[in-house]
């Protein structure tokens, strides 16, 4: 699984990472400061109308 970086994230290293398993349908989303912390779930089509969103 790999594992993307945000676009947004500032030099700070407060960010979100997103790692798409497509064959799934599922996006997981985490913290990158405590990538341990079991990520939070979403299908695919959510994650892409969450973005959808975005400014």
């Amino acid at each position: 699984m790999t594992w993307i970086k945000s676009s947004y994230t500032a030099n700070t290293g407060n960010c979100v990472e997103v790692a798409l398993i497509a064959n799934e349908n599922k996006t997981l989303i985490r913290d990158s400061k405590d990538p341990k912390i079991f990520p939070i779930q979403a299908s695919t089509e959510a994650w892409k109308k969450f973005l959808s969103f975005r400014t």
